[in-house]
C-alpha cells in the first residue's frame, strides 16, 4: 500500500470514528431514512479512498464526505419521487446540506434526536438500543449481536427491519416532550452505555474513542434532563470505571485485575465526579439499574483505596440488581461477588443454574469466571478446560494472555 492510501485510509478511519454520528444524523434528519443516509455515506467513504489517494486529502474531510453524501442521497430521492411535492422535498434538503457542506462546523449536531427517534414505541422495544449504536456510533451487526448475546444474522435482520420502521411510520427527528421522555430514555441510556462497554473492552485499541464519544454522549443527556436519577447514575458509572483506565495495563501492557491495581493510577477528578453524580442521584429518586451498578463501583473504590469491607455491601447490591433485572450476567457477576464471602464452591453453584443459558456458551467473562473459581475450589481439570475456553473466545490480547498465564500456573500445585 503506497504512503497516500496510507494517508487516505486513515483519515476515513478517523473521521469515521469522529463523525459518522453526526453525518448520519444529519443526513436523515430530512428524509427519515436511515438506511438510505448510511448508505449514502458508505458510497461517500468509498469514493473518498479513491479519490484522496489520487488528489490528496482535502482540508476539511467531513465536509467533503457530507457533499459527495448529499449527491448521492439526493439522486437517489430523485429516483424515488417525481410528484411537485417531492421536487420540493428535494430543492429544501438539498438547499440545507449545501450550507452545511459550505459552513462544516455549523452543522446542527442532530444525533440526540436521532437517538430519540430510534427509541420511538413505534420502534421494537428490543431493537430501540441496538438502532442506536449502529446509527450514532457505526458499530456493525456483529460487534451489537455479541454485546446483546443473540446471532448476528439475526440482529442484522431486526436492524434493517427497524430502519425500515422509522422510514414508514414517518417518526420524527426531534427530543420528545419531557412526557414522553421516560419510554424512551432506558433505550438511549442503554446504547450509550453498551457502546461505552465495547470501548471500554478495547480500550488500548483504535476503539478507545468509544469510550469517550458514549462518556460525551452521557454528559449531553444529562445536562438536557438535569432530574433524570438514572441518567446521572450510568455516567457516575462510566467515569468510575474509565478513572482505573490507565491502570488496567502494567508497563509491559499485560492485563491487571481490579485488585492488583495500582491505585495511585487512577484518575481522582473522575472519581469525585462519579461520587458527586451518584449522590445527586439517590437523592432525587429510587434506585435503578444504573444507579445500582455504580453504587458497586463506588464499594470497589472504598474497598481498594480505603481497605474497607464491602464484599457485604456488593453481594446485597447485585442480590437487588439481580430481582430488577434477571440478567444473567448481573447472576455472574453476584456468584463472583459471593465467593469472597462464602468461598469458590458457594459460586459455582450458582454458575450451575446458568450452565444451561445458551447465551452463556459464547460468553468469554462466564468461561473465565468459571475457570478462576474452579482453581480456587481445587478442580484442576475443570479450572483447565473452563480457561482454555475462556481463552479461545478472547479477543483482547493482554486478557488471553492473562488467561494462558492462569492456565499454566495450575501446573505449578
Amino acid at each position: 500500500m503506497s504512503a497516500a492510501d496510507q494517508a487516505a485510509r486513515r483519515t476515513a478511519e478517523r473521521v469515521a470514528r469522529d463523525s459518522y454520528g453526526r453525518l448520519v444524523a444529519f443526513l436523515a434528519a430530512r428524509s427519515r431514512d436511515v438506511a438510505g443516509a448510511e448508505d449514502a455515506l458508505a458510497e461517500a467513504f468509498a469514493s473518498a479512498l479513491q479519490s484522496w489517494t489520487v488528489g490528496g486529502v482535502p482540508d476539511n474531510p467531513a465536509a467533503w464526505l457530507l457533499t459527495v453524501a448529499r449527491r448521492r442521497q439526493t439522486d437517489a430521492v430523485r429516483r424515488r419521487q417525481t410528484q411537485l411535492a417531492g421536487k420540493a422535498h428535494i430543492e429544501l434538503m438539498v438547499d440545507e446540506m449545501d450550507d452545511a457542506a459550505r459552513f462544516p462546523d455549523d452543522i446542527p449536531d442532530r444525533r440526540l434526536a436521532l437517538m430519540f427517534a430510534c427509541a420511538h414505541p413505534a420502534v421494537e422495544r428490543g431493537m430501540r438500543a441496538p438502532l442506536i449504536l449502529q446509527t450514532i456510533l457505526g458499530l456493525s451487526a456483529h460487534d451489537i449481536a455479541a454485546a446483546f448475546l443473540i446471532s448476528p444474522a439475526t440482529m442484522g435482520q431486526r436492524l434493517v427491519r427497524a430502519k425500515a420502521r422509522i422510514k414508514n411510520a414517518g417518526i420524527p427527528f426531534a427530543i420528545p416532550e419531557r412526557e414522553a421522555l421516560a419510554e424512551r430514555l432506558d433505550a438511549v441510556l442503554e446504547a450509550i452505555y453498551a457502546a461505552y462497554a465495547k470501548g471500554w473492552g478495547e480500550i488500548d485499541s483504535s476503539e478507545a474513542p468509544l469510550a469517550e464519544e458514549a462518556i460525551w454522549l452521557g454528559q449531553l443527556v444529562v445536562s438536557l434532563l438535569p432530574a433524570e436519577p438514572e441518567a446521572k447514575g450510568m455516567l457516575a458509572l462510566m467515569l468510575y470505571t474509565q478513572s482505573r483506565r490507565r491502570a488496567r495495563r502494567d508497563s509491559a501492557g499485560l492485563y491487571v485485575p481490579l485488585d492488583q491495581q495500582n491505585i495511585a493510577l487512577w484518575d481522582d477528578w473522575q472519581i469525585d465526579m462519579a461520587e458527586a453524580l451518584l449522590g445527586q442521584a439517590n437523592a432525587e429518586g429510587s434506585s435503578g439499574r444504573y444507579q445500582l451498578e455504580a453504587a458497586i463501583q463506588s464499594a470497589h473504590v472504598a474497598r481498594c483505596r480505603d481497605g474497607a469491607s464491602t464484599w457485604p455491601a456488593i453481594v446485597a447490591l447485585y442480590t437487588h440488581l439481580e430481582t430488577l433485572t434477571g440478567s444473567p450476567v448481573v447472576t455472574l457477576n453476584r456468584a463472583a461477588a459471593l465467593a469472597e464471602l462464602e468461598g469458590p464452591e458457594a459460586a459455582l453453584r450458582i454458575l450451575d443454574t446458568l450452565a444451561a443459558d445458551k447465551r452463556m456458551a459464547d460468553y468469554q467473562p462466564y468461561w473465565a469466571a468459571r475457570g478462576h473459581l474452579a482453581a480456587r475450589a481445587g478442580r484442576r481439570s475443570e479450572a483447565h478446560s473452563a480457561l482454555t475456553l475462556a481463552i479461545g473466545l478472547s479477543t483482547d490480547e493482554a486478557v488471553r494472555h492473562y488467561l494462558i498465564g492462569q492456565r499454566a500456573a495450575l501446573g505449578d500445585d
